[in-house]
């Protein structure tokens, strides 16, 4: 057995000569626990409120989007684009076409964006997951083109899950001049009709902005035949995701985006790493104070143990064995406190998921869900381990080797 080893483990658990070192000991640990414990719970949280986004926005968005790296819009036909919708992991391929309107209903008016997608977009998306009224998906019955509004869309405008009038759909004509005396010849006017429903996301960026309509009247809306923003995809089951988005990437070289669902979202997903990031780091600041609490015990047990230091080097043993005792009596601490501030932290977890404690607000239904979200990833628990027995070890090496040197002198 290692030597060093073996005198700490029976300093930290054998009674001391004063109570106190006892005492600070035992808080030493509960430091560490509470530390690592408050970085499991917070880091679980914030992995929670990621899942539920990622929840809300793969309801709309696709597996896989290609857009153009030059311009808003690409011709459908192109050859890239072509050989991209021809691999044969690809199940589903629908051309989107997306940009601002003006959308009047009655004596509302409001901007929107609207978005023409083929007949099979509820094949690409769980867009029909996401509908509320008493009508169904559709886009378009003979020459007659659908609208479904986003609820908050359907809010402003005041149409409800079903609008009775026609929604007049305004677009600045891309050609000519604009004449001041009748401005309303620089616009193209269409109109939508209602299929009786509006979708839903929860989500404010879509619920609050957006119209799904079908391809062919926004391509007449906005003069744009022939032409799409954006090609979407999803795969067969069972396909290499990883694998494929790497091949759709070379196809697409430097003229084509290819981005998964994280990476539609980028700039919502970055803002909660850089927060989940910014919590780690003042919880390890945290961490590190509670550390002090070590190095005040392994200062006491020190001078506690000088006579026993002076028994230990006439029995033969080094003074590098004897400093490795106290490091070793501060790394227990840090250990045992990393392990039941683990334990603790995920059964904190677990009671959350299952009970929903912590509550996000006193009256139901004022949040999209009640409690705080909770979502452990076992890397963080990893993590999070290993931060405590790095700062814990880090912590005594010097205090240790300096007090211990003082004493042998």
């Amino acid at each position: 057995m290692n030597f060093p080893f073996y005198i700490a483990r029976r300093y930290l658990f054998s009674k001391k000569s004063t109570h106190a070192i006892n005492v600070i000991s035992s808080i030493s640990v509960v430091g560490v626990a509470v530390a690592t414990m408050a970085l499991v719970v917070t880091l679980s949280v914030f992995n929670g409120f990621h899942d539920l986004v990622a929840s809300f926005f793969t309801q709309m968005d696709p597996q896989l989007k290609v857009t153009p790296v030059k311009g808003k819009t690409a011709l459908a036909e192109d050859p890239i684009l072509t050989r991209i919708r021809q691999l044969p992991e690809v199940e589903v391929a629908t051309e989107c076409l997306e940009e601002q309107a003006l959308a009047v209903y009655g004596n509302r008016q409001q901007m929107v964006k609207v978005k023409g997608v083929e007949d099979n977009f509820n094949q690409l998306t769980h867009i029909q997951e996401i509908l509320e009224g008493d009508g169904s998906f559709e886009l378009h019955a003979a020459d007659m083109h659908y609208g479904i509004p986003g609820l908050g869309v359907a809010y402003q405008l005041g149409l409800g899950y079903t609008y009775d009038h026609p929604l007049k759909i305004y677009a600045p004509r891309r050609e000519g001049q604009l004449n001041i005396t009748n401005p309303t010849e620089g616009f193209v006017e269409d109109e939508l009709y209602s299929p009786g429903v509006v979708f839903c996301m929860k989500q404010g960026k879509y619920d609050k902005n957006y119209i799904l309509t079908s391809l062919a009247f926004t391509r007449h809306l906005f003069d744009l035949e022939g032409r799409l923003s954006s090609l979407e995809l999803r795969l067969k089951p069972g396909s290499d995701f990883e694998r494929v988005k790497r091949q759709m990437e070379e196809i697409a070289g430097d003229q084509f985006y290819v981005q998964d669902r994280y990476e539609q979202q980028n700039d919502t997903f970055r803002i909660m790493k850089v927060e989940k990031l910014i919590a780690y780091v003042f919880l390890t600041f945290i961490l590190v104070i509670a550390c002090f609490n070590i190095i005040g015990s392994l200062s006491m047990l020190i001078i506690d143990k000088k006579e026993d230091v002076v028994t230990l080097r006439n029995l033969g043993a080094s003074e590098r064995q004897i400093i490795h005792v106290f490091l070793f009596e501060g790394r227990l601490i840090s250990a045992i406190g990393a392990v039941i501030g683990v334990v603790v932290g995920l059964l904190l977890c677990w009671v959350q998921q299952q009970y929903g404690i912590v509550r996000l607000g006193s009256s139901e239904g004022s949040f999209v869900v009640d409690a705080y979200p909770v979502s452990v990833h076992p890397w963080d628990i990893v993590l999070v381990f290993f931060t405590v027995l790095a700062v814990g070890f880090l912590s005594v090496w010097y205090p240790v080797r300096y007090f211990s040197r003082r004493l042998l002198k």
